[in-house]
C-alpha cells in the first residue's frame, strides 16, 4: 500500500479567506507606524533643534566682523574650560543643550505635522523666488541659494484648510537693506503674489533679529450697526479695527453676519438678519467687545477736523451719518449736501439739526453764518477768559459742520460766478478748536485735488475708504498702510490715521439712510431709533419708508 499524502494546512476558513483581513492589516500597520512616530518624536525634535542651533550659530559667526571673531572665540573657549572645571559642569551643559534643542525643534515639529500635501512645494517655490533678493555673490555661505534647504530659512509656518499660507516667519541675511522702504516693498509684493492674492496680509519686520513675519488678517466684521457707543464727551467712534492695533474695546450689539460668498443672495442675507433680530429680542441683546478707532475732539485735541475720501459707493456718506448721530446728543449739527442726493433727509427737522442744505444759495448762506458763528464763539470765549468767568453755555455745546462733496459746490459756484464755498470754511477750520467747532469733510478720491489748501492743511484726522492702492493710502494719510489693500472690499472698509499716529484698518458701522428701501430692515430701524425727536419749530420731515 502506498502512503497517503499529508493534508495541506490551510490558514483560514473553508471558503479560502485569509485569517487576517487586508483592511485590518493595513489599519494595524498604520497604528503601528503612528505609535513608532510618537515614540521617535522626541528624537526627531532634538535632531531638528540641534540643526537649528547649529545653523543659527553658524549664521551668527559669519555675520560677525573679522576683527571680532578672535575675541568671541576666546570667550567661548574660556567659558567651556570653566564649565569643564566646575563640579557637574559638563552634565549641566549637556542638559542645557538638550533642553535648548528640544525647545528649538518643538515648534518646527508641530508646524511640519500640519503641512498639507502641497505645502512643501509651496514653501520650496517661495524660497526659490526669494533667492534673488536675499542672496549675494560674495556671501561664502548663503542662507538663500538655488536648490538650497528652505527649512533653514523658514522658522515657522501654518496653512489653512485650502492649503494656502496663513502665517510664515522667515530669516533673512543681515546685509539685506531692510531699512529702505523700497526694498521692503519688493519683498512684500513678492510674498503677496506667491502666497495668494485677494487676502489682506500683515508684515512685521524685526530688524534687530533679521526676521520677517507674514500673517493673514481676518476680515473685519460688517455686522456692527449704528448704536449708542459707550464713549466719553468729545469722543467719536469712526469704526472698528484689529485687536492688536488699539488697547481699548467697546461693548457693541451686532446682527448675525453672513458669509461673503453668499452676499449675492440678498433675500437669504435679509432673512438671516431678521432671525437674528428676533432671537435678540427673545433672548436679550448679546454684546461683544470690539476694538474701536476713536477720534477725540475738543480744546486740547490736535486733530479737531476730519477729512474722509473714497471711491463712489465706498461709505463716506455712511461715515458722515454715523458721526452726525453720535454728535447730536451733545451738540448741534449743520449738514451741507454738495451732491444733492438727499442722503441726509432723515436729519431734516430733528432737534439739534440746524439745517440740511442742498442748494447753492442755501449752502453759501449757511457756511457764511458758520464763519460768523465761529468768530462770535471765539470772541465770547476770549472775553470770558479775560474776565476769569466760565464760558457761556451757548458756546460750550459743540457745533459740527458736515460737508459732503464740497468739490461739486465749488464747481457750481465757479460756473455761477459766486464765492467758492471752501473759502468760507477758512475761519471754522483755523479757529474751530478754540471755538468748539468741528468740521468734517467728505469727498471722492478723484476730486482730492479740487480741495482747498485750508481743507487739506487743517484736517489732520484722515480716513480713506473703498478699494484703494497702497500709493493712494499713502497720499491721503501721509503714511503707507501696514497691510496689503485688497481689490474688493465691502462698503465702509478702509484705513484711518489720526494726526501722526499709526494707520489703522477701519470698518465703519452700518448706518444707511433709513428712507432707503434697498437697505436692510434691521440697520434702518437701528438708525431710526437713534434719531432725535422732531423739532416743533421745524417743518415736517418726510415719512420713513415702511414706517
Amino acid at each position: 500500500m502506498g502512503r497517503r499524502p499529508l493534508p495541506r494546512l490551510r490558514l483560514g476558513s473553508a471558503a479560502g479567506t485569509p485569517l487576517v483581513p487586508p483592511g485590518r492589516g493595513r489599519a494595524f500597520a498604520r497604528s503601528t507606524a503612528d505609535g513608532v512616530a510618537d515614540v521617535l518624536q522626541p528624537l526627531v525634535a532634538l535632531s531638528r533643534g540641534l540643526r537649528v542651533l547649529a545653523t543659527t550659530g553658524r549664521r551668527k559667526w559669519l555675520e560677525l566682523p573679522g576683527d571680532r571673531r578672535g575675541p568671541v572665540f576666546t570667550l567661548v573657549v574660556a567659558c567651556g574650560f570653566v564649565l569643564f572645571l566646575l563640579p557637574y559642569g559638563p552634565l549641566a551643559a549637556s542638559i542645557s543643550l538638550i533642553g535648548a534643542a528640544g525647545w528649538a525643534g518643538r515648534g518646527r515639529v508641530g508646524a511640519a505635522s500640519e503641512t498639507p500635501a502641497d505645502g512643501t512645494e509651496r514653501l520650496r517655490t517661495l524660497y526659490e523666488a526669494l533667492v534673488p533678493y536675499f542672496s549675494a555673490s560674495e556671501d561664502p555661505s548663503p542662507l538663500y541659494s538655488h536648490g538650497g534647504d528652505w527649512s533653514e530659512a523658514f522658522d515657522s509656518y501654518a496653512f489653512d484648510d485650502d492649503g494656502r499660507l496663513t502665517r510664515l516667519r522667515l530669516h533673512y541675511p543681515a546685509y539685506f537693506t531692510d531699512g529702505e522702504p523700497a526694498a521692503r516693498t519688493r519683498i512684500e509684493q513678492l510674498l503677496y503674489a506667491k502666497s495668494g492674492r485677494g487676502r489682506e496680509y500683515l508684515f512685521e519686520w524685526d530688524e534687530e533679529a533679521n526676521n520677517l513675519t507674514l500673517t493673514v488678517l481676518p476680515a473685519l466684521s460688517t455686522a456692527i450697526h449704528a448704536q449708542r457707543f459707550v464713549t466719553a464727551p468729545g469722543e467719536t467712534v469712526l469704526g472698528f479695527t484689529d485687536p492688536s492695533s488699539v488697547q481699548r474695546t467697546l461693548p457693541v450689539l451686532a446682527v448675525p453676519e453672513t458669509c461673503e460668498e453668499d452676499e449675492e443672495d440678498e433675500e437669504s442675507a435679509e432673512g438671516t438678519r431678521e432671525v437674528g433680530l428676533k432671537k435678540a429680542a427673545e433672548d436679550g441683546p448679546e454684546t461683544h467687545d470690539v476694538p474701536p478707532v476713536i477720534w477725540r475732539t475738543g480744546p486740547r485735541s490736535t486733530e479737531p477736523h476730519l477729512l474722509a475720501l473714497g471711491q463712489p459707493g465706498s461709505g463716506t456718506t455712511t461715515l458722515l451719518r454715523s458721526i452726525a448721530l453720535q454728535a447730536l446728543p451733545h451738540g448741534e449739527v449743520l449738514v451741507v449736501d454738495g451732491g444733492g442726493t438727499g442722503e441726509y433727509a432723515c436729519l431734516s427737522g430733528r432737534t439739534g439739526v440746524l439745517a440740511v442744505e442742498c442748494g447753492l444759495a442755501g449752502m453759501l448762506a449757511t457756511l457764511e453764518w458758520a464763519g460768523h458763528e465761529t468768530e462770535r464763539r471765539l470772541i465770547a470765549a476770549n472775553r470770558a477768559r479775560q474776565l476769569r468767568h466760565a464760558p457761556p453755555e451757548d458756546i460750550q455745546r459743540p457745533l459740527w459742520i458736515l460737508l459732503d462733496r464740497p468739490s461739486v459746490m465749488s464747481h457750481l459756484a465757479a460756473a455761477d460766478g459766486r464765492t467758492d464755498p471752501q473759502e468760507l470754511l477758512a475761519v471754522p477750520l483755523r479757529h474751530g478748536r478754540a471755538a468748539n467747532v468741528r468740521v468734517v469733510v467728505a469727498d471722492q478720491l478723484d476730486a482730492a485735488e479740487a480741495l482747498s489748501e485750508a481743507v487739506r492743511s487743517h484736517t489732520r484726522a484722515r480716513v480713506v475708504l473703498g478699494p484703494v492702492s497702497s500709493e493712494q493710502v499713502t497720499a491721503v494719510l501721509g503714511a503707507p498702510p501696514h497691510t496689503t489693500p485688497t481689490p474688493e472690499v465691502p462698503p465702509g472698509r478702509g484705513y484711518a490715521r489720526l494726526g501722526a499716529g499709526p494707520v489703522h484698518r477701519l470698518q465703519v458701522p452700518a448706518t444707511p439712510d433709513p428712507y432707503d428701501e434697498a437697505a436692510g430692515e434691521a440697520e434702518r430701524q437701528a438708525v431710526l431709533r437713534l434719531l432725535p425727536a422732531p423739532d416743533p419749530a421745524a417743518p415736517p420731515a418726510p415719512a420713513p419708508v415702511g414706517g
